[in-house]
């Protein structure tokens, strides 16, 4: 990687300063400062040293507050000292240490102050790591290419998963991670490992054939695809074109937990979820107990709530009902009746004695009408009938009668005969 330098030197400027006062070569007494800047200078001019890789152990390495890297590189005869600025250490996916075969990209100069010729590191790898990583760039590219890594084809995991299965190391530490997550956060779903190796030449095709096997055998609901951390050779076989098809190819949706949080492994594209570590890939499949137990107790109270509104609904409904065929059953519909008969009865009576009493009270009149005016009261005051003896004629005018003839003639208290003896 090339550094671009602040100020561009060339060799027509070197020159113009090694003619001015500051760098007169005639003048053999110089500062310090003066020699440490001039050979500084020279160093940044040599385009051979502002991009080149530098293969060697780390030593001596050391991170002091400030967050920059301060190391040794050295081989079996030589040592240069070597800086990484904290801008550029934060970037590195995983930080050296003493001991390690590395490749350090970057710059040579001189730290002026203190005379010290150093590397101005830009990246670090480990050794071999380049050749490595073009593969995985070619590999990564092709795969691409073919769609497999394509967000769409990415499959939502189970909410509830029942069946679980784990691809991994029987003996890996990775496992009992997984198990003990599983333990605590869902200890309901059944687990199924499918065992493989997970580094080494045999494990890509142990892999593939776990993935299968755990998928035509025990129809999981999830995989999980777990390992823990190592070098760039120990996790490579996560990186095989074999592997990555066989894992966008399972029925079952996948979580990849390989190695560390920064560990980049192609596996990961390929999964229908990426885990930065194991454990993490446990928790990504699975719900909590915890939530699970706090989602029950509020399911409780919201069905307990809901059963007792039904019951109250039921129970009134039943209510209305039951009035309903109270007020609708034969037994009430005849004592209605017979209520309703004694009602037109009790009101047909009254009516009855209203009218018997009016028609007395009619009667009554018209029998006083009758006294005041009848026969009788007539008699009392005087009067008299008479009526012919023979045929009993009531004798209104004396054209009726002639001299001689028998009358009875009935008074107030009784009646007596009489005869017509002068005819006026």
């Amino acid at each position: 990687m090339a550094r671009e330098l602040t100020t561009p030197v060339h060799a027509g400027m070197l020159r113009d300063m090694e003619q001015s006062t500051l760098f007169n070569l005639e003048n053999m007494v110089w500062s310090v400062q003066e020699l440490n800047q001039y050979l500084r200078q020279k160093l940044e001019t040599d385009y051979r040293l502002q991009d080149l890789w530098v293969t060697g152990e780390i030593s001596n390495l050391s991170r002091p507050a400030s967050g920059h890297l301060y190391f040794s590189l050295k081989d079996e005869e030589a040592t240069i000292r070597c800086v990484m600025w904290r801008f550029l250490a934060s970037r590195q996916l995983q930080l050296p240490e003493n001991g390690d075969s590395v490749e350090v990209h970057g710059y040579i100069s001189l730290y002026e102050s203190g005379g010290t010729l150093q590397i101005y590191a830009d990246n670090i790898r480990p050794v071999g790591e380049g050749a490595l990583f073009q593969a995985f760039i070619q590999l990564k590219t092709l795969l691409e290419s073919e769609g497999l890594f394509d967000a769409e084809r990415k499959r939502t995991l189970p909410e509830w998963p029942h069946r679980i299965g784990i691809v991994t190391s029987p003996s890996a530490a990775a496992l009992q991670d997984v198990l003990n997550v599983l333990r605590r956060r869902y200890p309901m779903a059944e687990v199924i490992l499918s065992p493989t190796t997970v580094q080494g030449e045999q494990a890509p095709d142990e892999i593939v054939l776990a993935l299968e096997r755990v998928n035509q055998v025990s129809n999981p609901d999830v995989i999980l695809i777990v390992r823990g951390g190592g070098s760039v050779e120990d996790l490579w076989c996560f990186n095989d074109e074999r592997v990555i098809r066989a894992v966008a190819a399972s029925e079952a949706p996948t979580v990849s937990g390989i190695g560390h949080e920064n560990d980049l492994i192609l596996i990961d594209f390929a999964a229908d979820k990426r885990a930065p570590t194991p454990s993490a890939a446990a928790e990504v499949a699975t719900p909590d107990r915890a939530d699970l137990i706090v989602d029950l107790r509020e399911t409780r109270l919201r069905l307990e709530s809901a059963y007792s509104t039904f019951l109250r609904t039921k129970h009134l409904s039943i209510t209305q009902v039951q009035s309903a065929l109270q007020f609708n059953s034969p037994r009430n519909q005849v004592t209605g009746a017979v209520q309703k008969v004694d009602s037109l009865l009790q009101r047909g009576l009254a009516s009855l004695q209203y009218r018997l009493q009016l028609e007395k009270s009619k009667v009554e009149g018209k029998e006083q009408t009758l006294r005041a005016v009848g026969p009788p009261s007539v008699l009392e005051r005087g009067y008299a009938i008479v009526a012919a003896e023979s045929d009993g004629t009531i004798i209104r005018s004396v054209g009726q009668v002639s001299d001689g003839d028998r009358l009875q003639v009935q008074v107030a208290d009784g009646q007596f005969p009489s005869t017509v003896s002068q005819k006026d």
